[in-house]
């Protein structure tokens, strides 16, 4: 079954993409109703993050997510296999004088977790080497093809979670490579801080700000969204933070939610809600899955 998913994907990508973008969203109609277990988790994320919303409105919501995530997931076939002048023309930078304001220095990229992410990190693989961390897939062709995938331009250093942060703030600082960083995940209450996240308390690693203030670097968003079908991406770099790290661990790791929470009301569809982001809860307090 996986030899004939990665040889539809690699059919795909001889595509237009406003093609590759119909087969990802009729594929995420399907796969609305054929995975409820990630169906439930959308709904009662979108109801936890957003209360006040018409319940009809977050139905579509949670259907219009299903579709971005499965075109992502579809469209990863140019990431994959399209030649660079594709890429280059499918995927723009806005801000990238931010990046070479910084050429010679190592700094965090904060990347939350926005279906377009893989797309930001292909495109800037075409500019600089970076390091980032990645979670081992289960299938071990997958596992084989997504870092090929992401490695496939330039000598991006690609580590495993086992290997941990303080191997890719060492790449980082050693190497001055930028360090894609994904922090706002539910990785359990270990060295986590319950910080909000729309109102709910979120078990948030407080990485990106340790990081800033171990290595002395500094933290520069980026935000990509998928625009309608055909159109592309936009990879959006903004200015480095200032007063980051404030040396208030808990008001850093807030500030970072706060953020991602505007970007999120930009684009709702386009963030993960798919993930369990409220699993671990504070101590007495029931799960919401």
């Amino acid at each position: 079954m996986t030899r004939l998913a990665i040889g539809f994907l690699w059919l795909l990508h001889f595509l237009p993409l406003g093609a590759i973008a119909a087969v990802g969203n009729t594929l995420g109609r399907l796969a609305f109703w054929l995975i409820p277990e990630r169906r439930r988790v959308t709904r009662i994320n979108l109801e936890k993050c957003f209360p006040q919303m018409d319940p009809h409105a977050r139905e579509r919501l949670a259907r219009a997510h299903f579709r971005a995530v499965t075109r992502s997931l579809v469209e990863h076939a140019l990431l994959w296999w399209a030649p660079e002048s594709r890429i280059r023309r499918l995927i723009r930078v806005e801000g990238e004088e931010h990046l070479r304001k910084l050429r010679d220095a190592p700094f965090v990229l904060f990347v939350p977790h926005f279906v377009g992410l893989d797309a930001s990190g292909t495109r800037l693989a075409l500019e600089r080497d970076a390091v980032a961390i990645y979670s081992a897939q289960r299938n071990a062709q997958w596992n084989r093809l997504l870092a090929q995938g992401r490695g496939r331009f330039g000598n991006q250093r690609q580590l495993s979670r086992q290997e941990g942060v303080r191997a890719a703030i060492r790449s980082m600082v050693r190497e001055k490579r930028p360090f894609f960083y994904l922090p706002d995940q539910d990785y359990g209450a270990r060295d986590a801080l319950f910080v909000p996240f729309f109102g709910v308390p979120a078990a948030t690693v407080p990485g990106l700000s340790r990081i800033a203030r171990l290595a002395r670097v500094k933290v520069v968003p980026c935000i990509t969204r998928m625009l309608p079908g055909g159109a592309g991406y936009v990879v959006r770099i903004e200015p480095p933070w200032e007063n980051f790290p404030s040396g208030d661990l808990y008001a850093d790791t807030k500030r970072m939610n706060e953020y991602i929470e505007r970007q999120v009301l930009a684009m709702p569809e386009q963030y993960l809600w798919m993930h369990k982001r409220f699993k671990t809860r504070p101590p007495g307090e029931a799960g919401f899955y």
